[in-house]
């Protein structure tokens, strides 16, 4: 079993020093896929020097910020030129505890997708600012309601994938960002009839950075919603 820890980055130097090397100690099979936007803190550079001497470490670099969906559809296409039999998204700035990655592994033996789920149990969000939880949760429950996915956290950026998933999805015709990334990948796994499971998780604002949330990736999420119920119309008749 051979597993890929897609991590998009832009400005995550100080991060990825703890959080590459509590990636890798989990298992043997765990591989780390680095995928830099040409981060001005030199963040490729500090993945080039954990690189040397260890073949688990992978980078690939852009040359502009060119968005977190983009940066997920080069890992995956890495994740099948290259056999990865499981794919991770996750954040790399400790929202998600590497410790979980196995709690998803182990789920992924009966589902396709598996999603690290802030909602599935309660709201299990620490250190979010108040409107931002409101936005996230009813963001949501916004995309259930209109796209009738049973899925309570279809904005979550953590999840396994069996490769069989990614295999069946025009990776190349994807073209959103953000919220809108992680609904349209959640969404495209439901509606093709794969087997989608929640996991509850607790996420943790992260410790350092800055956060790339924006309007523009608000109101694309929304839009999103209506572009996939009315796709799945169409195909349906």
């Amino acid at each position: 079993m051979r597993c890929l820890v897609i991590i998009p980055t832009y400005n995550e130097a100080e991060n990825l020093p703890r959080l590459i090397p509590s990636i890798l100690a989990l298992a043997d099979s765990f591989e780390v896929l680095v995928v830099d936007d040409s981060s001005p803190d030199g963040t490729a550079d500090v993945v080039k020097g954990m690189q040397k001497g260890n073949p688990r470490i992978h980078l690939k670099e852009r040359g502009a910020k060119l968005g977190l969906g983009t940066a997920y559809v080069a890992g995956f296409h890495f994740a099948l030129a290259n056999g990865y039999d499981r794919v991770f998204e996750m954040d790399a700035d400790f929202s998600h505890d590497p410790a979980e990655l196995p709690r998803l592994l182990e789920k992924a033996e009966t589902y396709d997708l598996v999603i690290g789920s802030r909602y599935v149990s309660g709201v299990n969000v620490v250190n979010w600012p108040m409107r931002r939880l409101v936005l996230s949760y009813a963001a949501n429950v916004y995309t259930r309601w209109i796209t009738g996915m049973p899925v309570r956290d279809a904005t979550s950026g953590f999840k396994c994938f069996r490769r069989e998933v990614l295999e069946s999805i025009d990776l190349d015709s994807l073209r959103s960002n953000g919220y809108a990334f992680q609904i349209e990948m959640s969404f495209l796994a439901w509606s093709k009839g794969f087997r989608v499971c929640e996991l509850p998780i607790v996420f943790v604002d992260r410790r350092v950075g800055i956060s790339k949330m924006s309007k523009h990736i608000v109101y694309e999420a929304a839009w999103m919603v209506w572009r996939l119920k009315f796709k799945n119309l169409f195909e349906r008749s």
